[in-house]
């Protein structure tokens, strides 16, 4: 960030209108030189101050948008090498490539794979959001290609030579915002100019690192803001090096013609898939914005999106399940009551547990900060009085006709407390493992 709090807010029109969603424009300041909200967030900036704000307050990775609606990819907009410094903010997209040279069976059968490898896991779904769309040379072929992936809702980038096959391709699904690729030495005049043209992104594809920053230069000389890199390096080891590498110039020495993020082709580093999704998990730790895929397996497509999910999850703030009551199995006034952490991972270990019990339940989850229970007892956030406070407060005393309440056996410490805060209910210890609640529940009785 370029510019402290302090002196955002002496740029800021100080009305403390609260349209922002914060109390004062000074708060507001603070927050946007903390990289924890927007500019465009404030309604009244002028257009100077928005003008200079937006220079200094831009990352030093340029944020990309990828498609529209559902499948919105945004890729780019990193701060920092490492995610334990403060946390990677936008996760790399993935693709599966679709050419022109394959007949309509397997184009529908790789169509459905991204409609049915959706994964659930601790509340977010899992997928792949990108379509490379390959042009071999048919342009007819290419265009009913294109055409028909308009009808799909995923994020879509183009492969494609000849400018004049990218620039109808590109007016075709100009409204789905795809991804142009590729600019090189011989063409980026006429791919920067379709890019221009239809306000759209466009793939730099350099000979090494030193070509791309070149092409990079002589783009966005002409206007041109949202660029994605391609160094062409298509061996794991150097390919590594130049991620690393562009990464470091980008953020460390403020490089910008290598503050853009990067598409990388695991699909040409190798013939089978199982390598060839190892490549990919090298370059979703570092630090890949696109990872392109030759196919999808769920055996193969599966580790690599939870990778993502790990790496892309703020280290800094737990993962956390809404405060609320969650009926699970039809349950009615006479179905036990149990409460719990906010966790997600808690709630979810938790809640198939009741589910597979087939026994009707109430689950009460308790903000805890996304602490589990052991950890929100120890912090005084899962103690007698709160979880006491939480269950009159909550709704689950007009849902039930008994006072039975069952807490978790690692909170067992809470049970005197909880029951002087709930006069007239009776508080059962439940198991400690997660894995005992399908037979404790099974002995049930109201």
């Amino acid at each position: 960030m370029g510019l402290t709090g302090i002196q955002i807010f002496k740029l800021l029109p100080k009305t403390n209108c609260g349209e922002c969603k914060y109390p004062t424009c000074l708060a507001f300041a603070m927050a946007l030189a903390a990289g924890k909200t927007e500019l465009d967030l404030c309604v009244h900036v002028s257009e100077e101050a928005r003008q200079e704000l937006s220079d200094a307050s831009a990352p030093p990775i340029r944020q990309v948008v990828i498609g529209a609606g559902e499948y919105e990819t945004r890729i780019g907009g990193e701060t920092v090498m490492f995610r334990h410094e403060k946390t990677f903010l936008n996760k790399c997209g993935v693709a599966i490539i679709i050419s022109d040279a394959m007949d309509e069976t397997e184009i529908e059968a790789r169509f459905s794979k991204l409609a049915s490898y959706q994964y659930e896991r601790v509340g977010v779904i899992m997928r792949p959001e990108l379509v490379a769309l390959k042009c071999t040379g048919n342009s007819e072929r290419f265009m009913s290609l294109v055409k028909k992936a308009r009808e799909t809702p995923y994020g879509l980038i183009l492969l494609a030579v000849d400018p004049s096959v990218m620039k109808e391709a590109a007016g075709i699904v100009r409204d789905r915002k795809p991804l142009i690729y590729a600019a090189t030495s011989e063409n980026y005049e006429a791919m920067g100019g379709i890019a221009k043209e239809y306000g759209l992104p466009l793939v730099v594809k350099g000979e090494g690192i030193e070509d791309a920053a070149r092409l990079a230069e002589k783009l966005t000389a002409t206007g041109l803001k949202d660029l994605v890199i391609d160094t062409s390096t298509r061996t794991v080891k150097d390919a590594f090096q130049e991620q690393v590498a562009m990464r470091r110039a980008a953020l460390v020495s403020k490089y910008k013609p290598l503050g853009f993020p990067t598409i990388t082709f695991p699909c040409e580093m190798a013939q089978d898939l199982m390598k060839e999704t190892l490549i990919a998990s090298v370059f979703v730790a570092k630090y890949a914005g696109i990872l392109v895929m030759s196919d999808f397996q769920g055996e193969s497509l599966f580790p690599l999106l939870l990778q993502r999910l790990n790496i892309y999850t703020d280290p800094q703030r737990p993962m956390t399940t809404k405060e609320g009551i969650y009926p699970i199995n039809n349950p009615d006034e006479n179905s036990p009551v149990l409460v719990t952490a906010n966790f997600s991972l808690t709630y979810f270990i938790v809640s198939g547990e009741i589910e597979n019990s087939r026994v009707p339940s109430w689950l009460c989850i308790m903000d805890t900060e996304g602490l589990s229970v052991m950890t929100a007892w120890a912090a005084g956030k899962f103690v007698g009085d709160l979880v006491g406070a939480f269950i009159k407060k909550c709704g689950i005393m007009e849902k039930v006709s008994h006072k039975k309440l069952i807490i978790p056996g690692y909170a067992a410490a809470i049970l005197g407390d909880l029951e002087e805060e709930l006069a007239g209910w009776e508080v059962l210890v439940g198991p400690r493992e997660a894995a005992h609640i399908p037979a404790y529940l099974k002995m049930w009785k109201a």
